[in-house]
């Protein structure tokens, strides 16, 4: 869903995957002390699950 949103959008992305990418898991559980996904980071701030009225706020920043 929060693909399809940031296309629907016009929004450019990055995926990682952390269940193939070990570094970028153990990164974000240091960063968010969270490992559910999705997790999207914006400006320096991250979005926890589907959440697109807070990612809009920080897109916006």
């Amino acid at each position: 869903m929060m693909k399809q949103f940031l296309e629907g959008q016009g929004l450019t992305y990055k995926e990682v995957n952390v269940q193939y990418d070990q570094q970028a898991a153990q990164k974000l559980v240091e960063e968010t002390g969270q490992m559910g996904v999705p997790q999207t980071k914006v400006n320096g701030h991250w979005v926890l699950g589907f959440d697109p009225d807070t990612l809009m706020q920080y897109v916006k920043k």
